[in-house]
């Protein structure tokens, strides 16, 4: 491709803003109608949980204030506890307490996300769902039957419900003013790629410069449009 001084590609987009905008234009109402219409709203319920002190430890030594025993091991069973949560020992049960079939089980396991806050005893347990009140349903669920089950596995109670999950107003994956900002954004830069390879493939010759450019030869006089200059005169007389 042939160098362009910024002049030139200043001049070579104002010649073709028309194009630029029609086709920046048309890109941001796909995006609109893209978000507006083509997007399915999920909420996300959020419940979490943190490992205290378990309830053993502090029944044998009659002190209820963590140690840094307590803190080393919870540390350490965080990741395994955020492995446990999506195993069928929890799922299953939940599915049992809220009547539901084994098509349902697997489709919420793919909504599950287990996260532990950076540098810390907390776990969160999210659940995406298009029906928000279901969403807040599963994630309570599944903290109280992990609870459980905690119990059952390590024969510690170390866990505490921080916060429970509550039905969410606003879906958490509709962005409106994000998704048309990308598709502007994708519009630009197709308009302008469009414009730059037009250019590249236009080989006709329009000015002096051109002729000199392409040929190698050096223009030793012009014919000037005279046609245009008595239009021009024309116009100027009153």
């Amino acid at each position: 491709m042939e160098e362009l001084d910024l002049k030139e590609l200043f001049s070579l987009f104002w010649n073709k803003k028309a194009e630029i905008a029609l086709i920046t234009i048309v890109l941001m109402i796909i995006g609109i109608i893209y978000s507006y219409f083509f997007v399915t709203p999920e909420y996300t319920a959020k419940t979490s949980l943190v490992l205290v002190q378990s309830s053993s430890t502090a029944s044998q030594t009659g002190d209820s204030s963590i140690t840094a025993t307590d803190l080393t091991m919870n540390s350490k069973l965080v990741s395994t506890y955020s492995d446990i949560i999506k195993r069928n020992i929890i799922l299953g049960q939940v599915g049992k307490n809220l009547n539901l079939s084994e098509d349902e089980i697997e489709r919420i396991k793919n909504k599950i996300s287990v996260s532990s806050v950076s540098d810390t005893e907390i776990i969160d347990i999210k659940v995406k769902d298009g029906d928000p009140n279901y969403a807040a349903e599963i994630a309570n669920e599944i903290a109280t039957v992990f609870s459980d089950k905690i119990v059952d596995i390590y024969n510690i109670s170390n866990l505490y419900l921080l916060d429970r999950a509550v039905a969410e107003e606003a879906p958490s994956n509709v962005n409106h003013l994000k998704d048309i900002a990308i598709f502007t954004f994708i519009g630009l830069v197709i308009s302008v790629a469009y414009v730059l390879v037009f250019n590249m493939l236009d080989t006709t010759i329009k000015t002096e410069e051109d002729v000199e450019k392409y040929t190698g030869l050096v223009v030793l006089t012009s014919i000037p449009d005279y046609e245009a200059e008595f239009r021009n005169t024309k116009g100027g007389k009153r």
